[in-house]
């Protein structure tokens, strides 16, 4: 990673900025490097390692459009920007190429969870740290099964994941919801009751006072002719170890693939865009992005209220946090379209 002398600070200075109003806060927008690829990736780890942000894998068309016979790729790469740096570096490859997995920040370390490539999805568990120079992979506790397209937070020190998709050509979306306890490793993943709504994937995780949030994504239905076809889904839960699961007030629409996990500002979930469905059948060369509306859940009152708009358009990827900023790295901007875009936004 080559070294540098101007500060973040002054490199925002020529970025673009948005406000948007979330939770009742300004918040600020910026745009950080973008990625070191052309096309960019949907699907990529992203996380944070002494104090380094990274992003790891993901999948794009690099030749030629889905609709044109492009084939999609996976990649193993992984990228670092450390403090005021103005370019992202190379720091090593994951264990195999990789995408549509779970990662979260933890005290020890960068954590990726399940994902998977186009021949099959992946049960292992890695714990990533920066040594400086590039990113070491240690293994920890596999899920109990295979899971690409789940969705997972960080409450406390439990890691849950829900939903998701056991292999690339299911049919169906799986039902389950386990948890890791990070002080008790060696006892593995534990099941917990599932959630009472319909099986998911690509659905938005979140943590707030002590809770897992789960809402929108999407499931796997048969038409009539038997062709598998995706439910759009609006519902949202709450489960409490204490309580166990509980409905919450509806999405005022489906939310699909929103950056995941959601971040909670002044008390309140906040969910980024999404795939409403509103554009299903619309020609992908036709499409005119995703949504950008941010809807905020209100756990006092139950209700979910708009809260501004981000200034992005980008869907299948994962949201972290770095020296308290939101960052949202990548994603699909648009139906078989990537983006090397990287947002930030200031949480303080």
């Amino acid at each position: 990673m080559k070294p540098i002398s101007s500060t973040l600070a002054a490199c925002a200075a020529l970025c673009l900025m948005t406000t948007s109003l979330i939770a009742g806060q300004n918040l600020a927008w910026q745009s950080l490097p973008a990625l070191p690829d052309r096309e960019g990736f949907a699907g990529s780890f992203a996380g944070v390692s002494c104090d380094v942000l990274l992003v790891a894998g993901g999948a794009n068309f690099p030749d030629k459009r889905p609709w044109e016979g492009g084939t999609k790729v996976w990649y193993d790469r992984v990228f670092a920007l450390a403090p005021g740096a103005t370019a992202w570096g190379d720091a090593g490859r994951l264990p195999c190429p990789n995408g549509y997995g779970v990662s979260l920040n933890v005290a020890e370390g960068w954590v990726l969870i399940g994902g998977g490539d186009a021949k099959r999805n992946f049960a292992e568990v890695w714990l990533a740290k920066w040594n400086g120079k590039a990113v070491e992979f240690a293994a920890w506790p596999a899920l109990p099964k295979p899971l690409a397209q789940c969705a997972g937070a960080l409450v406390g020190r439990t890691i849950y994941i829900a939903g998701g998709l056991e292999r690339p050509d299911a049919t169906q979306a799986q039902n389950v919801c386990y948890a890791l306890d990070l002080d008790k490793l060696d006892a593995g993943w534990q099941t917990l009751p599932t959630c009472p709504g319909p099986e998911r994937f690509l659905a938005t995780a979140a943590a707030l006072d002590g809770a897992f949030y789960l809402c929108g994504g999407a499931r796997l239905v048969a038409d009539a002719a038997g062709k598998t076809q995706r439910e759009w889904l609006r519902d949202a839960w709450r489960y409490q170890p204490c309580s166990g699961w509980k409905r919450l007030a509806d999405l005022p629409h489906p939310v699909v693939a929103a950056p995941t996990p959601a971040t909670a500002v002044a008390g309140r979930v906040l969910v980024l865009g999404g795939d409403d469905g509103a554009q299903v059948s619309v020609a992908p060369t036709a499409h005119r992005g995703f949504p950008r509306e941010v809807l905020a859940y209100d756990p006092a009152s139950n209700t979910w209220s708009p809260a501004g708009e981000v200034p992005f358009s980008l869907v299948t990827t994962t949201a972290t946090t770095w020296q308290d900023r939101l960052v949202v790295p990548g994603g699909e901007a648009r139906p078989g379209v990537r983006s090397p875009a990287v947002w930030a936004a200031s949480l303080k």
